[in-house]
């Protein structure tokens, strides 16, 4: 299990390093430094300017110099200088981190508790119309673009009924409402690994002893069928996480909700190279470690993991 475990934390450790490497040599790659970029729209910027910011900056030193720099502020949390604010990265995310967090917890508790309503209602429902209604609503979710959904529940719940604010007041519903848009694109992909997973679990012999010992299904389902199939889900699942820090962009915009999506948009806009940079490798930081995460709780769902070496989610599902 120690071996598991440290073997798990290290692919993590190789991921995040890659992510930050790829990223500081796709800056590097651009035509000019970041405080160029940046001042390239202000007419007034004369060449002293810019050379005494890329000085203060760190932008003329050797480019193995700055990666020695940037990687070592990475491992103690510096991520450097937001230029249009003019603080620390992690200071400028770190304000607005909060409302994401919000979102992003919500929407990923609502997407696993969707998933496994679609799931339970497909497999233990006796009525042949509504498991055909329920394993088509996957299908139908992940069709509907997130910022339609979001301009269409805006129109009915604010502009027609007026249950919801326009703009974020901090009422239930005015976080509920985004949570459920984003949810129910997310709630997709997750239901229906699922369903292939069960759908493999009920063809193992196992499952007809059981039902020849006189189990119910739904006491197969619960105890025995759902957590043979959950592995592969889960896999699904923490690639949710990473899929709600791209989703709150538009999540955002649309509900006017002021979080990571709007730093993001507004760093890309400003072209605040070093920000967009921080706010790319948070990302990348939060999607391994929810990956990581499912990977540590694999062997809680099948001890053959541990033995194996592996995460196959096919050997789990079987």
């Amino acid at each position: 299990m120690t071996r598991y475990l440290l073997s798990r934390c290290g692919q993590a450790l190789v991921v995040i390093w890659l992510t930050f490497t790829l990223i500081f040599f796709a800056v590097q790659a651009l035509p000019s430094d970041p405080i160029t970029i940046f001042l390239s729209r202000d007419t007034a910027a004369d060449p002293e300017t810019i050379a005494s910011m890329r000085e203060a900056y760190g932008y003329d030193r050797p480019i193995l110099e700055q990666y020695v720099a940037s990687l070592a502020g990475l491992v103690t949390g510096d991520f450097g200088f937001s230029l249009t604010a003019g603080q620390p990265v992690t200071e400028r995310i770190g304000a607005v981190i909060g409302s994401t967090i919000e979102l992003a917890g919500a929407s990923v508790l609502l997407t696993v508790v969707l998933a496994l309503g679609i799931a339970t209602a497909a497999t233990l429902s006796t009525s042949p119309r509504l498991k055909n209604f329920v394993l088509n609503l996957p299908a139908f979710f992940v069709a509907i673009p997130v910022f339609w959904l979001g301009l269409l529940a805006l129109q009915l719940f604010s502009i027609k009924l007026g249950w919801v604010s326009l703009f974020p007041d901090g009422s239930f519903l005015a976080l509920a409402l985004p949570v459920v848009v984003l949810s129910l694109h997310l709630a997709a992909p997750v239901a229906q690994v699922l369903l292939k997973a069960l759908d493999k679990v009920y063809e193992q012999p196992y499952i007809d002893v059981l039902r020849a010992k006189g189990a119910s299904e739904s006491w197969i389902f619960f105890r025995h069928a759902l957590k043979n199939a959950a592995a592969p889900a889960m896999t699904v699942a923490g690639t949710t996480v990473g899929a709600v820090f791209a989703g709150s962009v538009i999540t955002e915009t649309v509900f006017s909700r002021s979080g990571l999506g709007q730093v993001l948009i507004s760093a890309v806009t400003q072209q605040d190279i070093p920000l967009l940079q921080g706010i790319v490798v948070l990302t990348a930081l939060v999607f391994v470690l929810a990956n990581l995460l499912v990977d540590l709780l694999y062997p809680v769902l099948d001890p053959r993991i541990v033995k194996s070496g592996t995460t196959s989610t096919h050997a789990l599902a079987v």
